[in-house]
C-alpha cells in the first residue's frame, strides 16, 4: 500500500496527463510530426521482447551508473574535506570556483581526444558533471553544522576519526545523496548528448539513428527508454539515501 501510494500512482497519473496533453498535440498536429501515443506506447511495449533494446538500455545504464560512482566516491571526501579544513578549502576553493561554471560538456573535444572514443570518455563527462554538484552540496552541508555540536563532541574527548564519524560524515551525507538524486536527470541529459556520436550503441545512438531514418515510433522508443533509466537511477538514489540516512 505504501508502495502504491509514494510511487505508483503518483507516476501513472503523470503518465495519464502526459498521454492527454500528447493525444491532443497528436490530433493537432500530423502524425508524420508526432505520431499517436498509442502507436509510440505499443512500439515500446514490443521493444522490450527484443534483445536489441535491453543492449543500448545496458550500455546507457552502465554509462550513467558507472560515472554517479565514481563523480559520488571522488566529490563526496573532497566536499567533506573542504566543508571541514579551512586550510584545504582555502587551497581548493579557487579551483573550484574558477572551474564550476564552465558547462563541462563544451570539454567533450578535449576528453574524447585524450581518453579515445570508447566508454571512458563519456563517462568522465557525466562524472565531471556530477561530481561538482556533489562536492558543493556536500561542502556546504559540512559547514552548516553548528559549531555547538562540534565542541560537544569535542568535549567529550573525541579523537579526529570519532569526530568525522559523528558529526562530520551524518550532516555530509543527506546533502551528498540529494545532490546524486537530483541530478541523475541531469545525467540522463547528458548521456543523451555524449551517446549521439561517435558510438553504436546506447538509447542516446538509438534516439538519434531512428531519427535519422524518419522512424519516430522506434525514436520514441528510445526516448521512453531514457525515461525509464532517469526513473531507475532517480528512485535508486532515492533508496540509497533512505538507507544510508535513517535520521534525515
Amino acid at each position: 500500500m505504501s508502495f502504491l501510494r509514494r510511487i505508483a500512482v503518483p507516476y501513472a497519473i503523470t503518465i495519464l496527463v502526459v498521454y492527454l496533453i500528447w493525444k491532443v498535440m497528436a490530433i493537432l498536429l500530423s502524425r508524420n510530426v508526432l505520431p499517436c501515443p498509442e502507436d509510440a506506447v505499443l512500439a515500446f511495449f514490443r521493444a522490450l521482447m527484443t534483445s536489441e533494446f535491453w543492449h543500448h538500455f545496458a550500455a546507457s545504464t552502465f554509462r550513467a551508473v558507472t560515472a554517479m560512482v565514481i563523480g559520488w566516491a571522488v566529490a563526496f571526501p573532497l566536499g567533506i574535506l573542504m566543508g571541514s579544513s579551512r586550510q584545504f578549502d582555502k587551497f581548493l576553493s579557487p579551483f573550484v570556483t574558477m572551474t564550476y561554471p564552465i558547462p563541462k560538456v563544451v570539454l567533450l573535444p578535449v576528453v574524447l581526444l585524450l581518453f579515445g572514443l570508447g566508454d571512458f570518455s563519456k563517462i568522465i563527462i557525466i562524472s565531471l558533471i556530477l561530481g561538482y554538484q556533489v562536492l558543493v552540496a556536500t561542502r556546504d552541508g559540512v559547514r552548516g553544522i553548528h559549531p555547538k555540536h562540534l565542541d560537544s563532541i569535542r568535549s567529550l574527548g573525541a579523537s579526529k576519526w570519532q569526530l568525522f564519524w559523528e558529526g562530520y560524515l551524518p550532516a555530509a551525507l543527506p546533502h551528498g545523496f540529494t545532490a546524486l538524486r537530483l541530478n541523475s536527470g541531469v545525467s540522463v541529459a547528458v548521456l543523451f548528448f555524449v551517446e549521439s556520436f561517435a558510438t553504436t550503441e546506447g538509447l542516446g545512438y538509438l534516439i538519434m539513428d531512428a531519427w535519422g531514418q524518419m522512424d519516430f515510433n522506434a525514436m520514441f522508443v528510445g526516448i521512453f527508454g531514457m525515461s525509464l533509466l532517469g526513473v531507475i537511477l532517480n528512485e535508486g538514489s532515492n533508496f540509497l539515501e533512505k538507507i544510508s540516512c535513517p535520521w534525515h
